[in-house]
């Protein structure tokens, strides 16, 4: 086999495993959305129990990194390839974490009578999987024009968790007077909000994914920049 040859398995088997991260961050999130819409506590633990596989996966990711760097001292688009896939290993690592953030609050609401629903939640959650996604495609077709397409969508995400915020403002402003069933419904409604949040952090994280694959594919940086690679 060779040098060439063996770099290019080496290489492949490195994206293989990051795939197979972003899979597992991607399911973790969805599940965490269902347990919460469900109030299914056993499917909130699978969440928490499963983030040390994708944990695993990212120290995995690093080690063959790194020794592609050390041994083959990669250019061009391969040095671009390697590095662009560390980076994004660590956003779908952060992913799963924001997966297990919202289990751990999933834990805490279902043991009370759910609140009324929140449109804009739910609509947060479909944009927030839609957004990882096409980022996990955008990948693996190196895609760089999904980049700015995902980039697009983060500003739904954030009017999302704006309205949730304003949401349950209201729905505490609201409550009632009693002071044990207050102290309850703002609990419940803090809970529901950092909920959103974990959901606009996914969301800002598969954004990133986007932009380290436009990094990988165009050999450019689109952070902070306004860029629209089909002009």
């Amino acid at each position: 086999m060779s040098e060439r040859h063996h770099f290019i398995k080496e290489l492949e088997d490195l994206k293989l495993t990051i795939l197979n991260m972003a899979a597992l961050s991607r399911q973790a999130l969805k599940n965490a959305n269902t347990a919460y819409l469900e109030r299914n506590d056993t499917l909130a633990q699978e969440v928490i129990d499963g983030d040390r596989k994708i944990n695993a996966l990212e120290l995995e990711v690093d080690a063959k990194s790194l020794k592609l760097l050390a041994l083959e001292q990669p250019m061009a688009k391969d040095l671009r390839v390697i590095l662009g896939t560390m980076k994004i290993s660590n956003e779908l690592e952060r992913i799963a974490d924001q997966a297990v953030n919202i289990a751990e609050r999933t834990l805490f609401l279902s043991q009370y009578p759910p609140l009324e629903p929140v449109a804009s939640l739910e609509r947060l959650m479909e944009t927030t999987d839609q957004m990882i996604d096409l980022a996990i495609n955008a990948f693996l077709d190196e895609n760089a024009d999904q980049a700015i397409k995902i980039r697009h969508m983060d500003d739904m995400a954030d009017q999302y968790t704006l309205e949730i915020l304003q949401a349950m403002i209201l729905y505490m402003v609201k409550s009632t007077p009693a002071t044990e069933k207050r102290i309850l419904n703002t609990r419940r409604s803090i809970q529901t909000i950092i909920i959103s949040r974990c959901l606009e952090r996914a969301a800002d994280l598969a954004t990133n994914v986007g932009e380290h694959v436009a990094f990988i594919v165009k050999g450019i940086n689109i952070k902070h920049q306004k860029v629209d690679f089909k002009e």
